[in-house]
């Protein structure tokens, strides 16, 4: 999948190998993409915000470690996932240690819009779900990336991804009913 096109794969190529400018243009240039793919995580605007920094940043951190198993579209939309799915358990936490409230239940229902509830209890039972189910979810299901696009990004067998959304789903219902 290359949602950013041919030009973004050319850059991170060369950001990859170490050209400085290349990976600035390269940030330059995703950053509106990255934003509108954390917006999809986390209801909150300043929360997108943040969790678009940190991908940004750990792109810049990691990109020589992109093994191009995959496009990098498509690596970028693991390094969201993971980032946006991060930033929330540290404002989660962050929120617990304050004032001993969780993120979700200081949402007040008559301000709060039912999409941005939805997507904490998303979030909440994503990161009950563990790390290998909830990233398969959360690509597939968040993100709509493709099975095998997933089962390459997680090395895996294709049948293994199946059966990792199969499950996290599964065990995801309880926390999307209430």
């Amino acid at each position: 999948m290359a949602f950013l096109g041919e030009r973004v794969e050319e850059l991170a190529a060369r950001a990859a190998e170490g050209d400085g400018a290349a990976l600035d243009e390269l940030l330059a240039e995703i950053r509106p993409a990255v934003l509108r793919l954390c917006a999809r995580f986390l209801p909150y605007r300043h929360d997108a915000e943040d969790a678009c920094q940190a991908t940004l940043l750990a792109v810049s951190q990691g990109l020589a470690r992109w093994s191009r198993r995959s496009s990098f579209s498509t690596w970028l939309y693991q390094v969201t996932a993971n980032r946006s799915r991060s930033t929330y358990r540290s404002l989660r936490r962050r929120a617990i240690e304050v004032g001993g409230v969780p993120v979700d239940d200081r949402a007040d229902p008559r301000t709060t819009s039912v999409v941005a509830g939805l997507r904490l209890d998303l979030l909440d039972g994503l990161d009950a779900l563990g790390d290998e189910l909830g990233e398969a979810v959360a690509l597939r299901d968040v993100l709509d990336l493709e099975y095998a696009e997933i089962a390459r990004l997680m090395d895996v067998p294709l049948g293994t991804v199946k059966s990792r959304i199969s499950e996290g789903r599964r065990r995801l219902r309880p926390h999307l009913a209430g």
